[in-house]
C-alpha cells in the first residue's frame, strides 16, 4: 500500500510481488481515505444541467398501442 501511495506504478507491483497479472494484485489493494479524496478533487463537474427526458411522438404511440 505504501508503494502505491507513493506513486508507484501497479503493474511495477505486480511485478516485484511475482503475480502474473495486474488484477491478481487489485485484491490486495485498498485506497485509504488520503486516496480517495486526491482522486475525487481530480473530477472535473459536469457544465451541463440534466435535462429530462422526452421521447418522440412515434415511441409514446408505439407504447400505447401495446
Amino acid at each position: 500500500m505504501h508503494l502505491l501511495q507513493s506513486g508507484v506504478d501497479i503493474t511495477v507491483i505486480a511485478l516485484w510481488l511475482g503475480h502474473e497479472h495486474p488484477s491478481t494484485t487489485h485484491i490486495y489493494m485498498e485506497a485509504d481515505l488520503a486516496m480517495k479524496e486526491e482522486a475525487l478533487s481530480r473530477l472535473q463537474p459536469i457544465a451541463s444541467a440534466a435535462a429530462r427526458y422526452r421521447p418522440p411522438d412515434q415511441l409514446l404511440a408505439f407504447l400505447q398501442s401495446l
